[in-house]
Formats: structure tokens, sequence, C-alpha cells
């Protein structure tokens, strides 16, 4: 049953390059044990190729993925929702689980200065993870 899935929506604003990042390690460190949505107030078309480039660096593909818009749904069906430079484009409601992960945009950047904010995703997601899914005994 999905139901008793923890679920996580990233939103950044182009939903191109962070948000893309961490549902790509949500994706692959939950193991299908945790829904994973992504999302922008303002999608661009395309994935930032520099943010696939150090994902895959990392062994992990987002090619196949596209930016999408934020829609009010996705944050009514989510458990956990972490806001990444969005500002207030992110709809509130009650019993939600709010973050805001300050994070540098790679929109522009190159990859030495998307390493970094790829490691710093990691992290955040691995934590993220181990917060959501509690060493069964």
């Amino acid at each position: 049953m999905t139901t008793d899935k923890p679920s996580v929506l990233f939103v950044c604003v182009h939903n191109a390059g962070r948000s893309q990042m961490a549902a790509g390690y949500l994706r692959e460190l939950g193991a299908g044990r945790i829904e994973v949505r992504s999302a922008g107030s303002e999608p661009k078309d395309v994935i930032n190729p520099v943010a696939v480039e150090a994902m895959a660096e990392d062994g992990i593909d987002i090619t196949g993925n596209t930016p999408k818009i934020l829609t009010v749904d996705a944050v009514k069906e989510s458990d956990v929702v972490i806001t990444m430079g969005c500002g207030d484009a992110c709809p509130i409601f009650p019993g939600k689980r709010y973050e805001d992960w300050e994070l540098d945009d790679p929109a522009g950047q190159g990859i030495e200065a998307v390493r970094p904010i790829r490691d710093e995703i990691k992290r955040r997601v691995t934590e993220l993870v181990g917060e959501l899914l509690p060493a069964r005994a």
C-alpha cells in the first residue's frame, strides 16, 4: 500500500537544478520506500545540463526528468515540502512539514561550482531518509 509511504516534494524556482538533484538522490537513497516529487514555481524547459553532469559523476541519471510546474495538489499530496529559494510561491497547508534549504543556485555555474551544491544536497537527503525511514530493529 502506498498510503503508508512518506512523500516528499522538492520545490525551487526553475525545477531544473537543485530540486531535480534532490529528487534524484531521494529516489536512489529511498529505494522506492518514499514517494518523490519535484516542481518549480517558474519551470524551465529542460534540466540544467551541469546538474545532470554532476549527478552522473555520482552514478545517478536524471536525464529523463523534466521540469514541472508547482501545483496545489502536489503540495497537498506531500508529507514533507522542501523549498530551495522559491520564496512565497509555495502554498502552505496545516499538518505538513516544511523546510527551506538555503543552497546556491547551480544555474549558469560550471561543474566545479555545482559539485559542492550536489554534495550538500546529498548530505541533506541522506539525513532526511534517516528521519523518514527509521532503521528497523
